[in-house]
């Protein structure tokens, strides 16, 4: 196999021309291209990403677009670069579950793909098992949360830049920690949820829905720890997890649905340039790994419903469902108490804000069950 050391790449800072290798998966001829650094001797592991490129992309025009090859020279780690299966007419797409085109619609085992993947790169390379990190742009950042949900035992943690979960529901094998990066200005995926302007035309689960689900998972004791909140950025975490996992959001004000810090397709959003991806997340990988086992208590469920504001904006009833709510409290984005409500044990539940004056707010939900979770909306 072709495996390329990056030394040239690091350098130049644009990915050299590269033929991508090949493996069969279900049939389906399946592509892919490594980088080494040019640490790379053949005989001490060294860690792994996954980096998954966005619809209508492919592996060489995300590795261009996040110059995470650079990032990987510096810091001395392998990157591979899959691709998603081509449609008809060469469009390349992931299935993420709940999205995207031809690898959906057609149920393409993109999990498989990926770990077939990992069992060739394994045999082949110098890995450290415990080290493997997935990330995406878009719909390759959906991606990263099905393998979270579906290939946990082998992917240490997850990176979604511009992205949230797709897949229905999820039972990680283990605590999945979490960096979420998105910006407020993204319209294709907004961080609200809701269907966005790409062409896609999905639904797009709430940012703090999905990632409150996973500290939940996690057994998180401490949530919706808002670390920054300005006018540049706001940063939380959800942390003091089982297994030292944490789930953290940076969501800037700037950019768009685009690679934050990377470079500019020409075509889409611009870049955020208040934070970089790179560098964001691989600080983050670096705090976490495999080795841990699993809480012997039994961790709930993810689900991508837990919980759902309709409508989202609102101007008078909002309506929750997806649990089983003992409470319901209201709070501004001061996180100041301004309603609450006590519903029947039912799984759905509704409020008034109508009295509400314009702004973001933030429904606090608490579970029969004694979970706890939080979901922004928009009162007009």
């Amino acid at each position: 196999m072709r495996f390329i050391l990056s030394t040239a790449i690091a350098f130049l800072a644009i990915p050299v021309s590269a033929q991508p290798d090949t493996i069969i998966v279900g049939a389906l001829e399946r592509t892919f291209t490594v980088r080494l650094p040019s640490v790379y001797d053949g005989s001490t592991p060294l860690p792994l990403v996954i980096a998954m490129h966005g619809g209508f992309g492919s592996g060489t025009q995300l590795e261009s677009q996040s110059q995470l090859t650079v990032k990987a020279e510096q810091e001395g780690f392998i990157m591979v670069y899959p691709d998603g299966v081509p449609s008809l007419i060469g469009i390349r797409t992931w299935n993420a579950g709940g999205c995207c085109g031809y690898a959906m619609n057609n149920s393409i085992d993109d999990v498989g793909f990926i770990d077939a993947l990992l069992d060739t790169l394994f045999d082949e390379l110098a890995i450290d098992p415990l080290r493997v990190y997935a990330t995406g742009m878009s719909n390759g950042g959906f991606m990263s949360y099905r393998l979270a949900c579906e290939l946990s035992e082998r992917i240490a943690a997850i990176a979604p830049v511009a992205a949230t979960m797709t897949i229905a529901a999820c039972q990680p094998a283990r605590p999945v920690p979490v960096i979420s990066i998105h910006s407020y200005l993204d319209e294709s995926v907004p961080y609200l949820g809701g269907v966005g302007n790409g062409v896609s035309n999905h639904y797009n689960s709430p940012q703090d829905s999905v990632l409150n689900a996973f500290a939940a998972h996690a057994n998180c004791t401490v949530l919706n720890d808002t670390v920054q909140h300005d006018a540049s950025m706001t940063v939380i975490r959800w942390h003091d997890c089982d297994c030292g996992a944490e789930v953290i959001t940076y969501r800037t004000q700037d950019g768009g649905h685009s690679w934050h810090g990377g470079i500019g397709t020409g075509i889409g959003d611009p870049p955020s340039q208040t934070v970089s991806a790179n560098d964001l997340m691989w600080d983050f990988f670096q705090q976490h790994t495999l080795d841990c086992l699993p809480t012997s208590v039994a961790a709930p469920a993810l689900n991508e419903a837990l919980p759902v504001v309709h409508p989202n904006p609102a101007q008078g009833l909002i309506t929750i469902s997806g649990a089983r709510y003992a409470q319901l409290m209201v709070v501004d984005v001061s996180g100041r108490e301004v309603l609450r409500s006590t519903p029947a044990n039912e799984t759905t539940a509704t409020v008034d804000v109508g009295r509400l004056a314009p702004g973001t707010y933030t429904v606090r939900a608490f579970t029969v069950d004694g979970l706890v979770y939080a979901v922004r909306f928009v009162r007009e």
